[in-house]
């Protein structure tokens, strides 16, 4: 019995980046699934193997390995820039022929909310190896880049045995991430392509990568033929759909509200309007309704200390700025000086809007600025 020959990886984060071939220095893009080279730059991490240690030799026991990519979730290509060279005194070419130091700016592409479910199958001694390095990694795993961090553990299940990679790319199901996400009809898979005595050639649609590291330092690469095939999805698919989706969602806490209409608070609110002479403790004009500090008694509970009278204006400042910041039970004490500002700012806008508001009713549009 030879024992378990494929590890299944999940490659999920809120960012990916694996550097395409046709990648120059000042852009750089990405492939649009995991490439060899950046998968097998992650097991080195996880195997404390630095660029260096991983020589030639040590490397072509990684690069024997076959791998195959399902698409689970594409995701979607983002730009950002980088820089390279400040404080290092780099020198960056400029007209006229002379160099200056500074910084050089580069644009580096991303893969957004992408989800790839990737088999490695090889020698069961080796897939062992890494299947524990990968449970305990020696340093932090990261897809194709330092700012691309995982948002979940790499194995997605323990190791099996599989006689080809399409088996065992069809043996996890595929699973939605939110409740509202369609099932695709089909997945696209990403597979190494090996000459066998029937195929001993490549054929016609087989893919070129070159993403076979030879030595990562310096970087060196060979190719690869990659080919491309579907699996459907559905119970009469290749994949099986699993019914419950990865995360539920965190149902947001009900909205504290107040009984405006009980008896108990009616007298609290006319009390707390006469301790305060009918008065905004803000802004001092004429005072209309009150504002609640703490939810936490609301509904007729509430104790003239939970309450503060203010005029409309102030008390709509109030309000969107709980909004903002999404507050609970205890909400904003408009007499506390840290709040001060920021509620001048907020009535100023409410005071801009409305004018602005008030103008567009009364003129012209192409009077309106």
């Amino acid at each position: 019995m030879m024992g378990p020959n494929t590890l299944l990886l999940r490659l999920e984060g809120p960012l990916q980046a694996w550097g395409d071939q046709q990648s120059k220095f000042l852009v750089r893009r990405t492939a649009e699934a995991p490439t060899k080279s950046g998968v097998i730059g992650l097991l080195c991490a996880a195997l404390q193997v630095s660029r260096a240690e991983a020589h030639e030799e040590w490397l072509a026991q990684l690069t024997r390995l076959r791998m195959g990519v399902r698409l689970d979730a594409p995701g979607i290509r983002w730009w950002d820039y980088h820089t390279v060279g400040a404080g290092i005194q780099m020198r960056i070419a400029k007209g006229g022929g002379k160099a200056k130091p500074g910084a050089m700016l580069t644009r580096r592409e991303y893969l957004c909310d992408a989800s790839f479910l990737v088999a490695l199958q090889g020698d069961p001694a080796l897939i062992s190896e890494l299947a524990q390095a990968l449970r305990n990694p020696k340093w932090t795993l990261y897809l194709g880049r330092k700012c691309c961090p995982m948002s979940r553990p790499p194995l997605e299940t323990e190791p099996g045995e599989f006689p080809d990679l399409v088996s065992a790319l069809t043996s996890i199901p595929w699973r939605k991430r939110l409740k509202t996400d369609q099932v695709p009809d089909v997945l696209d898979c990403l597979l190494d392509w090996a000459p066998t005595d029937e195929e001993p050639e490549a054929p016609d649609d087989a893919e070129v990568w070159y993403d076979v590291p030879l030595t990562f330092a310096p970087p060196s690469h060979a190719a690869r033929f990659v080919i491309r095939k579907q699996l459907r999805v559905g119970d009469n698919g290749e994949v099986c759909a699993a019914k419950e989706p990865l995360q539920l969602g965190t149902p947001r806490p009900p909205r504290p509200r107040a009984d405006y209409g009980n008896t108990a608070y009616r007298e609290v609110r006319k009390k707390r309007l006469n301790e305060d002479h009918h008065l905004c403790v803000l802004c001092k004009a004429p005072a209309t309704t009150v504002q609640h500090v703490t939810y936490r008694h609301a509904g007729g509970q509430e104790d003239i200390s939970e309450l503060r009278s203010l005029c409309r204006l102030c008390h709509d400042a109030v309000t969107m700025i709980e909004y903002g910041f999404g507050m609970g039970l205890d909400r904003i004490n408009p007499e506390e000086e840290r709040w001060r500002d920021e509620i001048v700012r907020k009535r100023n806008e409410i005071i801009a809007f409305r004018s602005l508001e008030t103008r567009r009713r009364k003129l012209a549009p192409e009077e309106v600025e």
